[in-house]
């Protein structure tokens, strides 16, 4: 298990010991050791590995027992004990935001109720108003939050998605027999949120090929199992498909299984008025199939340009494909710099150094320093002091440091009235600005709206940072009107970012294409809080991919004298 799966377990742990009443210190130890090893860089499975698990603050012995027993077995045997003490609901119950486990306690002994739909007929009862530490707010939130539950149940954000994807397709490379193997469906295409994985693979001998990803030990349960199709469940829940077909079939299986449906759906129409027929086995011509050794070949017999996975969502890729004026899709490569990282001056978990060292080391030339501001004091946000110590810091680094730079910027709350939460003198000073939403989410969309085109409007912020403030699977968007936002940034010559960490990717590849489309430049960011954040840029490569985006629509893919032009 990886470290956010083990902090998620650990979490878990702590809820259902404040649910039943436990004691507080033993539900604090749960709590603070799932936030160490999710902010903690190193793999978990090293930490057992070389015997220093219990080295890192917070972990004790009776929690480096559990963490090495997940890490070793992908179970706990204590978690399980656990859940047989509360009725299976509860648990159910403990997803839907804004009801902690001290609440879900009340419900569950003063109030009997113990299933989420229980729970959603006396919201809607109006039972819950009137009891004491509730009321019709709360009342309120929870059945939004039910709502949301059941809006995305059974979604797996990407990059929950892609590592547990990436290992098993890497498994199946290796196994015996395997000629081709990649990724399909939607995680192929990049999208923020997947129901399913599609692996495909192909092999003169696909019983093997399956017998082989059947004894993966990632699997938690068999779903189905046959000679060319299986289904898996993974522990967290998660489902994977794997396909197996003939190498000649292997192209256009990919294409296929690949989607969208509406590509699809417009590649057989395409495909019928050329006197052809597109289906899983092949393009055939008449009871011909035609030959396609690879994807490329496959739209070159439909007299299209390879259209990239990424953009195969029928938004008009077909016709441009036709007339020869797809985009030359970004890459990442294509970067060589980053803005938007936190260390432990705020809310990290590395330090300005390792960060930068592990800037440098993904070939990076850059970093934008990005700690929270004041007004983020649950971030422990920087002060004008801790900040003047800060910059110390950035200045003697870049003396040292050869061939790279750290641009020294802050994220800074935007502030209800529309204000930015740093002083004149610092904001003349420092590089660059991110301004971002962080508190009072509830405003209209007319007042969010009005205090974010302000806050671009000043002359020294640079970048808008996650624009919507949503946090996938977990918390929607604030009312804003983006047409405006966008408007702005384009009056005033400001950057929207790409937030590129897995829980926000924000903006969406909808509305980075709007913004790309009117000339706004956008910004792919990892907010990264610790030296493996660093590397969810990947996945902001993705959306920005899906947006039609290419290098020259984005900041960091410049360095040097261009770089400094546009910062100034």
């Amino acid at each position: 298990m990886n470290n956010g799966q083990v902090a998620d377990v650990l979490e878990t742990v702590g809820k259902i010991m404040e649910v039943l009443g436990e004691n507080p210190f033993k539900v604090r130890a749960h709590t603070n050791g799932a936030r160490t090893i999710r902010t903690e860089s190193t793999p978990v499975s090293e930490l057992v590995a070389d015997g220093s698990l219990g080295d890192l603050p917070g972990i004790g012995k009776a929690l480096e027992e559990k963490i090495t027993e997940l890490v070793e077995t992908g179970k706990l045997a204590y978690l399980e004990e656990l859940k047989k003490s509360v009725p299976p609901g509860i648990l159910e119950m403990l997803r839907v935001p804004s009801l902690g486990p001290k609440k879900v306690h009340t419900l569950w002994k003063k109030e009997e109720i113990s299933t989420l739909k229980e729970l959603e007929a006396a919201c809607k009862e109006d039972k819950l108003s009137s009891l004491k530490g509730f009321g019709k707010k709360t009342q309120e939130k929870i059945l939004e939050g039910i709502t949301f539950l059941k809006k995305h149940a059974g979604k797996f954000r990407l990059g929950d998605a892609w590592p547990q994807a990436m290992k098993l397709l890497q498994s199946i490379r290796d196994g015996p027999d395997v000629i081709r193997a990649e990724l399909a469906g939607s995680i192929r295409r990049s999208k923020e949120v997947v129901k399913d994985v599609d692996l495909l693979a192909s092999s003169k001998s696909p019983e093997k090929v399956m017998e082989h990803f059947l004894a993966a030990g990632e699997i938690d349960s068999v779903i189905a199992a046959g000679k060319t199709k299986s289904s898996v469940r993974l522990r967290n829940g998660l489902q994977i498909d794997l396909r197996v077909v003939q190498d000649s079939e292997f192209a256009s299986a990919l294409a296929y299984f690949t989607g969208s449906r509406e590509h699809n759906v417009l590649l057989r129409q395409r495909a019928q008025k050329m006197g052809m027929k597109i289906n899983e086995y092949g393009i055939f011509k008449g009871e011909k199939r035609l030959s396609t050794p690879d994807e490329e070949t496959f739209y070159k017999r439909l007299k299209l340009a390879y259209v990239p996975p990424e953009m195969r969502e029928g938004t008009g890729e077909i016709e441009a494909a036709e007339n020869g004026t797809l985009p030359d899709l970004i890459e990442e490569k294509d970067l060589v710099g980053i803005f938007h990282s936190h260390t432990t001056w705020s809310d990290g978990t590395a330090s300005l150094e390792e960060m930068a060292e592990k800037a440098k080391s993904m070939g990076l030339k850059y970093m934008g320093l990005s700690d929270h501001s004041q007004a983020a004091f649950y971030a422990n946000g920087l002060d004008e002091v801790r900040l003047a110590r800060q910059h110390e810091e950035v200045q003697a680094l870049n003396r040292k440091m050869k061939g790279f730079r750290i641009y020294h910027g802050m994220e800074c709350d935007i502030l209800p009235d529309g204000s930015i939460d740093l002083n004149d003198e610092w904001l003349e000073k420092l590089d660059f600005i991110i301004g971002s939403i962080h508190s009072q989410f509830n405003m209209t969309e007319e007042e969010m709206t009005d205090r974010v085109c302000k806050a671009i409007a000043h002359p020294k912020m640079t970048i808008y940072g996650h624009a919507t403030g949503r946090l996938l699977l977990n918390r929607e968007p604030f009312q804003i009107d983006l047409n405006r936002v966008i408007e702005a940034a384009k009056e005033h010559n400001k950057v929207i970012e790409i937030n590129a960490n897995p829980n926000r990717l924000d903006l969406d590849s909808i509305w980075a294409r709007k913004a790309k489309d009117v000339g706004v430049l956008l910004s792919i960011n990892p907010d990264a809080h610790s030296t493996n954040g660093l590397e969810d840029i990947r996945y902001g490569i993705g959306t920005a991919r899906r947006a039609w985006v290419e290098k020259k629509h984005v900041l960091n893919s410049r360095s040097g004298k261009a770089l400094e032009k546009l910062l100034n």
